[in-house]
């Protein structure tokens, strides 16, 4: 009997997950952004510091001010919820890494419910970055990472295939 590792649900999710960055009226569930948050904490962290924290924004306002203040982040206006990555800075200089992690493990989950997202980087923009602080109050010494725009998609994505044999090495590069 022939294993085909590809269909394993897991790798399913990992290799069916993309960019959505048009989402329909239909309002996200709490309880589906609450998979998310928990699944973004679930993420692997260099000595277990756990440098992260998230911020859940609902409020169109808050949505919108994002969305106009960040270049890349224009499909907040249609977005029904956003998760701002951000981490306590003096934590540990690798806290950018750990929240790689988060924000993956919250762009996988929401492919598992059915969601779209997409990762807008604030880091390691000062710009970008201020709008969030702003918009979301961040008290000092806690900084942006990414804003994730949450919502069920308004289309239909297909995933692209990145994986290109030419960028394995096997032993030496």
């Amino acid at each position: 009997m022939e294993n085909n590792y590809l269909e394993h649900p897991v790798i399913k999710n990992i290799l069916s997950r993309k960019s959505v960055r048009k989402y329909s009226p239909a309002e996200v569930e709490d309880e589906k952004l609450e998979v998310l948050l928990r699944c973004g904490m679930a993420a692997p962290s260099g000595k277990n510091v756990q440098p992260w924290e998230l911020v859940l924004v609902k409020d169109r306002a808050m949505l919108d001010a994002m969305g106009e203040g960040l270049p890349y982040a224009k499909m907040l206006a249609d977005a029904k919820a956003a998760i701002v990555v951000c981490a306590v800075e003096e934590k540990c200089d690798y806290w950018y890494v750990d929240c790689s992690a988060v924000t993956e493990n919250i762009l996988l989950a929401a492919e598992a419910l059915g969601l779209g997202a997409v990762w807008t980087a604030t880091y390691p923009y000062p710009e970008r970055m201020q709008v969030v602080k702003d918009v979301c109050c961040l008290p000092e010494g806690v900084v942006s990472l990414c804003v994730i725009p949450v919502g069920y998609p308004a289309k239909e994505y297909n995933p692209r295939d990145k994986y290109v044999t030419d960028k394995i090495h096997r032993d030496k590069f």
